[in-house]
Order: C-alpha cells, then structure tokens, then sequence
C-alpha cells in the first residue's frame, strides 16, 4: 500500500485496527464489573469488606477503561510507566500516612487517657 493510498483511506502508517469483538467483550466485563459493585450493596455489605471490594471492582474497571480505550495496551512500556506509577506511588504514601495516623491516634489515646 502506497503513502497516497493510506493517506486516502485515512490510515497513518503503524496504525493498526483493532476487532470491534474486542471492545464488546470489554463492555461485558464493565457490565459483570458494575453489576457486581452494586450487588454490594444490594446485599448490604458493610464494614471494610465493603469497601474493600468497592474499591477492588472500582480499580479493575478503571483498569479496563485505561488499557484498552484509552489504548494503553499497545502503547509503550515507557509511556505505561509514566501514566501508572505516580499514582500507585501516591497509593503508598497514603498508606504509610494511615499507619503513621493510626500510630499518633493510639499515642495520644495512651498518653491522655
């Protein structure tokens, strides 16, 4: 296929199509994904088992939208590293600030009780 006939049909070159099947199976999975996080509710999941598997189902959706419309699937290992690291390293340092939180609460409960 020549330049002018790529540029005629509108595909750049390295472009590649992917099967619609693929974007069909990945709203099925949302579906399942979405149905499951309100069945959580619906059953009136409480306590950290319900947040817990809120934010799981939460962070698999989120997940799905990312890698495949969002097309981070077929991008480069370096461009994934850079959209997916600052937020899990944000992940721990909130999870070091709950357990220094913890940490202080407690020492002060000890301390002024």
């Amino acid at each position: 296929m020549s330049n002018g006939t790529a540029a005629a049909s509108g595909h750049e070159a390295g472009h590649t199509q992917h099967p619609i099947g693929i974007y069909f199976k990945i709203w099925g999975w949302l579906f399942v994904l979405s149905t499951l996080s309100y069945l959580v509710d619906y059953f009136h999941v409480q306590s950290y088992l319900r947040w817990t598997l809120i934010l799981v189902l939460m962070m698999l959706k989120a997940g799905l939208i990312v890698a495949f419309f969002m097309h981070l699937k077929w991008e480069r290992l370096t461009l994934i590293y850079t959209i997916i690291v600052p937020p899990l390293a944000l992940l721990v340092l909130v999870a070091l600030m709950l357990i220094e939180g913890d940490h202080t609460f407690l020492t002060r409960m000890a301390f002024f009780s």
